[in-house]
């Protein structure tokens, strides 16, 4: 393998999947810092690193790049079920970690991934660039300047209409890979009602089923492929869909009850076989409420604070900036803000402490859906690594 010169900050994109174009935000953000390896245990893979970034190192294991020594910091996108030892590995070793989200697909092994990186000091931030994205900082400023008073309700509803593109023709259709889309998919929705509430999850009531896709037999692998392979809208309606993944047990329909710990009640929904795809939030605080429009550009944030009966525009209304479409945006200002995180030892909006609290809230509501909804708890992390994790981000949740 060729020598390859070496920027201030040489970043290695860890699984070069479908999420791995994020790692061309690097260059973007940043002058200082390039991505200069790959790692893939698969050689399409590697050969898709390659398009992507051109001329740069390849390895077939975090292990291999470990002990090349050839990263400062890497930007995890393997399926879920492996990030906790790539993380835990990496960050013993001095790599700082920008780890796609869920954290873990286990409270037991996102709190193991904290743990490793409490006790090495190596940087780790995982990619809820959701927080970064137009709506929610229109509803948050709404909040901020006392438009509502004090959150006391959130209300999610998650229409899923690119699910069985998304989710149910490679590895997230199998719980032994994703554990449930309450992580893959809600992960994003239950840290944003966290940051719109200030305030984690204490107890959890979960339900689902599997109700469309399990019906469908036509089956296979897709070796090689990644989502943008198969995706079409013309995939339509959900039962005629072919070429599922060959294991197929998540749920397709999930909702979860949350009691936060400040007191906010919320509730959370996905469907995964309606015709639309986009995210509704309804925030009930004690002087009004705010209900999103879309959730991208040309959507906006509307605003109830008066009393009357039905009306349908409300009482004040915010426009939603950003992208029309997707979350290109958010991935550009989470990546600035990772780099900035290693490179300046500047604090973060995006915090690793919210993405357990995520990882717990849909873990233990996954855990409640397939036990007849009993209510779980979630158990309280390591007041060291609390404390290790304040000194680098910036919002209180």
């Amino acid at each position: 393998m060729k020598s390859l010169s070496r920027p201030r900050l040489a970043v290695a994109v860890v699984g070069a999947g479908q999420r791995a174009g994020i790692g061309r935000h690097v260059a973007a953000v940043r002058d200082d810092a390039a991505v200069s390896a790959v790692v893939d245990s698969d050689p399409v893979g590697l050969d898709r690193g390659r398009t992507l970034f051109g001329d740069v190192q390849t390895f077939a294991s975090h292990r291999d790049l470990i002990a090349a020594r050839a990263a400062d910091a890497a930007i995890i996108t393997t399926p879920d079920d492996t990030h906790a030892d790539i993380a835990v590995d990496l960050l013993r070793a001095g790599v700082a970690c920008y780890l796609e989200k869920p954290l873990a697909t286990t409270l037991a092994d996102a709190d193991r991934v904290l743990a490793a990186a409490a006790e090495s000091g190596t940087p780790l931030y995982v990619g809820h660039n959701y927080r970064h994205a137009g709506v929610v900082r229109a509803m948050r400023g709404v909040i901020e300047r006392g438009e509502i008073g004090e959150v006391k309700a959130i209300w999610v509803r998650h229409f899923v209409g690119h699910g069985p593109d998304y989710y149910f023709k490679d590895w997230h259709a199998d719980r032994s890979r994703t554990g449930t889309l309450l992580l893959q998919k809600a992960s994003h929705d239950i840290d944003i009602v966290h940051y719109l509430a200030r305030g984690y999850t204490r107890r959890v009531v979960g339900m689902g089923d599997l109700m469309v896709y399990g019906e469908v037999a036509d089956r296979r692998e897709r070796p090689g492929q990644t989502m943008a392979d198969w995706f079409s809208l013309a995939n339509w309606p959900p039962a005629s869909n072919t070429g599922l993944n060959p294991v197929v047990d998540v749920e397709d329909v999930s909702m979860m009850l949350m009691t936060l710990d400040n007191g906010v009640q919320a509730s959370y929904q996905q469907c995964h076989f309606t015709p639309d795809y986009w995210r509704n939030y309804t925030v009930i605080g004690t002087q009004g409420r705010l209900e999103n429009i879309g959730d991208t550009a040309g959507g906006v944030v509307r605003v109830w604070n008066r009393r009357h009966d039905w009306q349908i525009h409300g009482d004040a209304e915010h426009p939603i900036e950003g992208v029309t479409s997707g979350h290109g945006d958010a991935d550009v200002a989470t990546m600035a803000e990772f780099l900035g995180l290693v490179i300046d030892g500047a604090p973060t909006v995006v915090s690793p402490v919210a993405a357990r609290a995520a990882v717990a809230a849909g873990a233990l509501a996954a855990q409640s859906l397939r036990d007849g909804s009993r209510p779980r708890d979630v158990p309280p992390l390591a007041r060291s690594v609390l404390d290790h994790f304040a000194a680098t981000t910036r919002s209180p949740v």
